[in-house]
């Protein structure tokens, strides 16, 4: 690795712009974009995970979009592999990776790294998706009170990652994060952060929504929970929400 190859993150909250602004930074840059969205390396699901319209596509190379099917397993460790190939191919043809998306863990993968040890246990995570969050979290409380101080009360997937490292390890997953390897030191590495005024912001994500209503989402997630889902694959956004209008749950409008 060389401390003088740029690695440009661009960030920022829902329906902020990144996808625009990444087309066009890109143009400026020489850059390729690589996606760090945990919902758009899915194949099937198009209108649920948002993706660049064909048109962004063209203008600009994107990578790690359309990589898996949503039947296959997703995680955090893969997308960093996947990730850091893209990076030293982009760098290879002289060009400048342009990380954008909306999945601050994937991010924190590539720039802090992952620890080695406490590899997904299916058995034990369908365990632990069986326990309310509020439980969760007072059991991660108890067992590592410095991890459930920098997690949410109600991220129930951070929870039980960190539930899961402890027990298959037996080590507090705060203790672990620090021996991980990243990125940081090892590129000239600068961060990008968008915003919006927070109505602004509000009215642009219920008019995304809306227009993913019009585009035909019930239709794809219907098509999509006809499919053997994976675990990571059933959490995309608009799945659990309209599957459980499918089921007669609740009508459309709360969906």
């Amino acid at each position: 690795m060389n401390k003088n190859l740029p690695v440009i993150f661009l960030v920022g909250p829902t329906a902020v712009g990144k996808s625009a602004v990444a087309v066009e930074l890109a143009a400026l840059l020489n850059a390729e974009i690589i996606s760090c969205d945990a919902m758009q390396v899915y194949r099937e699901a198009v209108i649920a995970s948002d993706k660049p319209s064909p048109e962004m596509r063209t203008a600009v190379r994107h990578h790690l979009i359309d990589v898996v099917s949503v039947e296959d397993e997703f995680n955090a460790a893969r997308y960093r592999g996947l990730a850091l190939s893209a990076m030293a191919d982009i760098h290879g043809r002289g060009k400048v990776p342009l990380i954008t998306g909306g999945s601050g863990m994937y991010m924190m993968a590539l720039l802090d790294g992952l620890f080695e040890g406490g590899e997904v246990d299916p058995v034990l995570r369908s365990r632990l998706e069986g326990y309310a969050t509020d439980d969760l979290y007072a059991q991660l409380q108890h067992v590592d009170p410095a991890a459930a101080a920098r997690i949410s009360p109600h991220d129930k997937n951070r929870i039980m990652r960190a539930l899961e490292v402890f027990e298959i390890t037996g080590v507090p997953i705060s203790e672990k994060q620090k021996k991980r390897d990243g990125i940081w030191g090892k590129y000239d590495i600068r961060i990008i952060a968008l915003e919006r005024p927070r109505a602004e912001l509000y009215a642009r994500v219920e008019a995304r929504v809306d227009e993913m209503f019009t585009a035909g989402l019930v239709d794809e997630v219907k098509a999509l929970c006809a499919r053997k889902l994976s675990s990571t694959g059933s959490r995309i956004i608009g799945v659990p929400e309209v599957g459980g209008f499918l089921k007669g749950e609740y009508d459309l409008a709360q969906a």
